[in-house]
């Protein structure tokens, strides 16, 4: 067999399960789209859809609208996720790092036992976590301080058939109608509660367990191993993975002008072109970034906080 021969069939063999999967995909969509429509044809399920329309009511004192400082916490909050994840997946992947790094036992962190020796990989990656978790910090602050709270936290029962309502419109095409600017329908309101109180916790405790800084002699691992940790931490990366490409998705296909206004020029204007100018200068920027985050541009930064080395 030629080399040509060989090469092609590694080729086809590593694009096969690829293929396989995003037509198996595709088909399981297309079954859950009709099968969907077809609910929707049946007398009970459309008495269920006037009952529960897909949002339930404004919460009283609930603000209307998206403040400034939530357009920057949304960038931040992007910026940092598509960087954590890409570095994650370095971290998770690379066998033989560029470089490594080892921290400065004489700066503002002191430890009794010497600094371990990192990759630079996982160097970027705590970083990262670390300046999301403190913009989550702000975040949080500024929801509850501001009463912004009551759009992502259910108050009320009915949120959850209002939810199923929702999913069921968007399975069938005929989507529910959006308007973000008051009111969140009730799928998503559920959506973002999972990702603010549930997803980023968790991607919190179980980094920080897998971390060099968590003591490997506490109480605590027997309960919690890292094993455990592990296993939740990816599949948690998964989520925000799926997360982000459903959210920029609907965010483009139900209103992109009036979407993107809304959390990046913070008004309802479906004609101003503002959100979008800034939303394509925000992933100009992250894509920079993207591309910036390899050796050449890290170690001049991680040399300022240990020592790099091979």
């Amino acid at each position: 067999m030629s080399v040509s021969s060989k090469s092609s069939g590694i080729t086809s063999n590593r694009w096969f399960k690829p293929v396989v999967v995003t037509a198996g995909a595709l088909v399981v969509a297309l079954i859950l789209v009709l099968v969907a429509q077809w609910l929707r044809t049946l007398q009970p399920v459309q008495q269920f859809l006037t009952d529960y329309p897909g949002h339930s009511a404004i919460p009283e004192g609930s603000p209307t609208g998206f403040p400034a400082w939530l357009g920057w916490q949304h960038f931040l909050n992007m910026f940092f996720i598509v960087l954590i994840i890409r570095s994650g997946w370095q971290v998770r992947t690379t066998t033989r790092p560029a470089a490594n790094w080892t921290r400065n036992n004489k700066g503002l962190i002191k430890t009794k036992n010497p600094p371990t020796k990192i990759s630079l990989d996982l160097w970027f990656h705590l970083t990262l976590d670390a300046l999301w978790v403190l913009n989550g910090i702000i975040f949080i602050v500024l929801l509850f301080a501001t009463g912004q709270w009551l759009r992502i936290v259910p108050t009320n029962w009915d949120v959850f058939p209002n939810a199923i309502s929702a999913g069921l419109q968007y399975a069938s095409l005929n989507w529910p109608v959006e308007n973000g600017w008051n009111n969140y329908n009730s799928l998503q309101l559920l959506t973002y509660f999972i990702t603010v109180f549930i997803a980023a916790p968790l991607a919190i405790i179980t980094g920080i367990r897998m971390s060099g800084a968590w003591p490997k002699k506490a109480a605590i691992n027997k309960f919690y191993p890292i094993e455990l940790a592990r296993k939740i931490h990816f599949p948690v990366m998964i989520y925000f993975v799926a997360f982000v490409i459903v959210h920029v998705t609907l965010v483009l296909a139900t209103g992109a002008l009036r979407n993107l206004n809304h959390m990046y020029a913070s008004n309802d204007d479906n004609t101003s072109w503002w959100g979008f100018g800034i939303f394509a200068a925000s992933i100009v920027f992250t894509a920079a970034a993207w591309f910036l985050a390899r050796p050449l541009f890290l170690r001049p930064i991680a040399s300022l906080m240990g020592k790099v080395s091979r």
